[in-house]
């Protein structure tokens, strides 16, 4: 017996070098009432041998060392997480510069028939939101770019810094055209924030958890929506409009020590061997060069056309032509480059990345259009003020809180967004539609529910994009998928706030026309909404403001149609799970 047992323990130790790592492990770990079997009778047979080793001693200490090094090379593989309390200031001050961004884009609403009346500038009402849009859309293709070949945080601190630089000009604009400046600097710096915001996210957070936080910043959107016009409404009203941008100096200021002091820089693969220069080539300069002002050119043909130039006249013409060119010379540049390019064509061409995008812009148009145009309603049908406005679009935004939070718990606890984008594109339609049948006797019951309505189908899916690209793609392409979804989003605003201008311009000077031949239609649009009872004599006014409440109802269509469109990029999205994705860390 004890040679027998002998015997044994050579053969077991002789398997034991000759298997492959991991195997014995598996062994075990796979069947684990086997091996407590294989224990009790090893225990058994070194009990009736005394003095004599137990031959599973020679199997104990190979497997322990092996778990021992499985465990050594998971906790290498896996990311840094944070947690606790560091975990808490991070958020917070990723969620203030998210505040930042989206306080921009919603304080101003209230404001604008205010700073129209200021510079005597209606006919540049599309350019203080387009202006913004349109840099932080062009410059978030490069961010996605800087964000992979520069430190994760200094790019992010960095964008703060531009957006405070722009949010000081903006306040201390001495004209209109300053304004659009300074919004076109802000919008730079605002382009780096929140496709930041979420790289940084994507180095902190586990997957699954994502949603969640994703959701978070969705409900800061949301909360600036609410909190945003009433702001402006009160600065407005009460101080100056100016301090719709110098609130955000105090903000920034806070956000910047949050994530100074306290965020850890990623561990990022950056390839250092590389000289500045180079690093900046690899940022395709040429590319965004002929992209951007490709961009502007199609920005100011529907600016223009119909309203300052007829459609046909030969500067629209001309600009279409210079559009069409500068785009296509830049998607020959992705194309050339590759992996290299602004835009790589492998990740923009995955399924869920080109469905999302569509998605993204889609919604993003529609609720941009809904955004700027629903204060100037209650301000020229309703007789509103810039506060009291600000509070009329409260159901709104409320909704797309809520709802931006529950769409994000919801796709952690089932695991899947894409039913949720169903959702969202058929309430926004429908919402959408329902704000088209606004009239001027349109009672509170109705402009209530109808935003709740469009409200709800926002907040289902307006982060869902970003979770589709996250989900679908390795961590080394997050960056460069997320920016590809927030172009989308931030471009289908900035391109239809520029429709939406030309249909309501375009409208209403021909329902003015039409309605009151006696008044000059020029004069109607350079008073702006909140001055139309001083202009317009109390006899005529019934019919300006039906031919106010028809030129906003006609814009609103293409946020319908936006909406509806939605649902195309819906049904592409990939039914992929949150949960259970193993993250490898790389370069972002």
């Amino acid at each position: 017996m004890t040679s027998w047992i002998r015997r044994f323990r050579k053969e077991s130790s002789e398997q034991v070098a000759t298997k492959e790592p991991g195997s014995i492990t598996t062994a075990f770990s796979d069947n684990p009432s086997s091996g407590a079997e294989n224990d009790k009778e090893a225990a058994s047979m070194n009990c009736s041998i005394p003095g004599e080793p137990a031959a599973v001693a020679s199997l104990e200490q190979p497997r322990d060392a092996q778990e021992t090094s499985e465990k050594s090379e998971n906790a290498r593989a896996e990311p840094e997480y944070a947690s606790g309390i560091t975990l808490l200031i991070i958020i917070i001050g990723l969620s203030l510069a998210v505040l930042l961004v989206a306080l921009d884009n919603t304080i101003i609403t209230t404001a604008i028939p205010t700073i129209t009346n200021h510079f005597k500038a209606l006919d540049d009402v599309g350019w203080y939101g387009s202006s913004y849009l349109l840099t932080t859309c062009a410059f978030q293709l490069v961010f996605g770019k800087v964000y992979t070949f520069f430190p994760v945080k200094w790019v992010f601190l960095t964008a703060i810094g531009i957006f405070e630089i722009g949010s000081v000009v903006c306040g201390a604009a001495p004209s209109s055209e300053a304004l659009i400046i300074g919004r076109a600097v802000a919008g730079m710096g605002a382009s780096g924030i929140f496709s930041g915001a979420l790289v940084i996210v994507a180095y902190t957070v586990p997957l699954e958890k994502r949603p969640i936080y994703n959701g978070l910043f969705g409900g800061m959107y949301g909360i600036a929506s609410v909190v945003g016009p009433l702001m402006g409404g009160a600065f407005t009203d009460h101080l100056s409009w100016r301090w719709c941008f110098y609130i955000n100096l105090p903000i920034g200021a806070v956000t910047i020590f949050a994530i100074l002091v306290f965020l850890k820089a990623p561990k990022q693969n950056l390839n250092t061997s590389l000289s500045w220069k180079a690093r900046l080539l690899q940022l395709d300069p040429i590319g965004s060069a002929a992209f951007m002002p490709g961009v502007v050119c199609l920005l100011l043909a529907l600016q223009w056309g119909g309203t300052r130039y007829a459609w046909g006249n030969w500067r629209i013409i001309i600009l279409f032509i210079l559009f069409a060119i500068l785009i296509s010379v830049f998607i020959g540049i992705q194309i050339y480059k590759g992996d290299n390019a602004t835009v790589p064509p492998r990740i923009f061409t995955q399924r869920s990345i080109s469905s999302a995008a569509f998605f993204a812009l889609t919604l993003g148009s529609s609720f941009f259009i809904i955004v700027f145009y629903l204060p100037i309603w209650f301000q020229a049908i309703k007789g509103a003020s810039a506060t009291k406005s600000g509070i009329m679009a409260i159901p709104l935004v409320l909704a797309l809180v809520i709802f931006s939070l529950l769409s994000g718990i919801g796709t952690t606890v089932t695991g899947y967004y894409t039913p949720f984008t169903y959702v969202a594109s058929i309430l926004s339609t429908i919402g959408a539609g329902m704000l088209t049948t606004f009239t001027t006797t349109t009672g509170h019951e109705k402009w209530i529910g109808y935003q709740v309505i469009f409200g709800t189908g926002l907040g289902f899916g307006f982060q869902l994009p970003l979770i589709a690209a996250q989900t679908v793609l390795p961590l080394e392409d997050v960056a460069v998928g997320t920016v590809i979804v927030m172009f989308a989003q931030t471009f289908g605003g900035a391109l239809f706030v520029s429709v939406g201008q030309n249909v309501f311009g375009n409208r209403l000077m021909s329902g003015i026309r039409e309605a009151v031949p006696d008044i000059d239609p020029s004069l109607v649009l350079e008073v702006g909404a909140t001055q139309l009872k001083e202009l317009v004599p109390p006899a005529l006014l019934d019919n300006v403001q039906e031919a106010y409440n028809a030129a906003l109802t006609n814009t609103w269509y293409v946020s319908v149609a936006m909406s509806a469109i939605g649902i195309i990029g819906a049904l592409g999205l990939e039914w992929k799970s949150v949960k259970g994705k193993q993250i490898q860390p790389g370069v972002v």
